[in-house]
């Protein structure tokens, strides 16, 4: 199964592949159980059949078995038996994924493995599910044996109490690069995407539109929100805009995982707002929330309320019209996989700069509506 990319995966693969990532990161804890099937579907997107059928074939390979009216446990013995590295070879490599976006990270990974395809590496993937203890379970997990890490930082904008294991992890010598998210301060290098020079694109389209009401929608736990913010504040103030604390909608981004909830208070923010013209989404998740939300209230993009997003991840975005920066994965995965290549052949890595910074890609769809003076 895992041979495979992860866009020719069946659905019920997508889930084992999930459930396996799962019980690597715990293999050292006893009576591990697995989420519960009601998570695995809200979680993955499938239904309960899907989850069922993926837990059925792993219970045939007798990795899981079932504790009536306890839940679905992991047969460690049997697990460990049959894990086998991705990629046989001498360098080792971990790959720290937070795991929200799905198409970003496929993307990713194959920019990672295209990069690393004529190298001797082996290489593990890590998801935190963007949570701080998940984080340090990985890193723990990578503190010896591994000669490189790529890491998109968790909840990357707050105090983080894992800084001690990247603190020995620079110790030995091991490599760290982060993509994404990073922490402030840390002595590693980072492929980033310019962000505020993004935002800058986006809310000039819109002011050149004549959109004065323009609101924003952020996540404020992870380094790329706070600065798509300060972006944003500032392209509405170079553009003559009006900046009023009412038309920002702060989240963590925890909040999105409840689709429920999340829409129902979007709605209560946006029906409170009579003079906004125009919507900036931080991401694609949310502005698939947005989409849907205009949808299911009767409110046409951009009749209604025109519309613009950062890093749009999908391939679709000439069918879906939306003007939006396109998230690099592969480039991105390309990236980092050349660099920390580099970064572990390098005696010196310490003292050079590895970072890198892409500058936005824009597609201009027709989501933007031009306004009468």
């Amino acid at each position: 199964m895992d041979a495979k990319k992860p866009d020719q995966l069946k659905k019920y693969e997508l889930v084992q592949r999930y459930i396996l990532t799962f019980i690597d990161q715990k293999k050292f804890t006893e009576d591990v159980r697995l989420p519960s099937e009601h998570f695995l579907c809200k979680r993955l997107g499938v239904s309960r059949e899907t989850v069922r059928n993926a837990l059925s074939r792993l219970a045939d390979e007798q990795i899981v078995y079932t504790r009536k009216g306890s839940g679905t446990y992991v047969n460690k013995k049997a697990f460990l038996a049959q894990q086998n590295p991705m990629v046989s070879g001498k360098t080792k490599i971990a790959v720290i994924i937070q795991g929200q976006d799905y198409n970003a990270n496929k993307n990713l990974l194959r920019g990672i493995k295209h990069a690393l395809a004529n190298e001797s590496v082996e290489l593990k993937i890590f998801y935190t599910d963007n949570k701080l203890a998940n984080e340090r379970n990985c890193l723990l997990s990578c503190l010896s044996n591994f000669h490189g890490l790529i890491v998109d930082g968790v909840k990357a904008s707050i105090l983080n109490p894992n800084l001690d294991c990247y603190s020995r992890l620079y110790d030995q010598d091991v490599r760290v690069i982060f993509y994404n998210n990073y922490y402030a301060g840390s002595p590693f290098p980072r492929v980033t995407i310019a962000d505020g020079e993004c935002a800058d694109a986006l809310v000039h389209r819109l002011t050149a539109c004549g959109h004065q009401h323009i609101a924003g929608i952020f996540v404020y736990d992870n380094y790329q929100g706070i600065e798509k913010y300060k972006g944003y504040v500032r392209a509405l103030q170079n553009y003559g805009a009006s900046y009023d604390d009412r038309y920002v909608k702060w989240y963590i981004s925890d909040d999105t995982l409840d689709h429920k909830e999340f829409s129902k208070n979007l709605w209560r923010f946006l029906k409170a707002l009579p003079e906004c013209t125009a919507i900036v989404c931080c991401n694609y998740m949310i502005l698939k929330t947005v989409l849907q939300l205009l949808a299911d209230h009767g409110k046409e993009v951009p009749a209604d309320y025109s519309v613009v997003a950062f890093d749009y991840s999908d391939t679709d975005w000439t069918d879906s019209g939306i003007t939006a920066s396109i998230h690099p994965g592969f480039e991105m995965g390309l990236e980092v996989g050349k660099r920390i290549f580099r970064m572990i052949e390098d005696n010196e890595f310490k003292i050079h700069d590895y970072s890198y910074t892409f500058k936005p890609t824009i597609y201009d769809g027709w989501s933007i509506k031009k306004l009468e003076s």
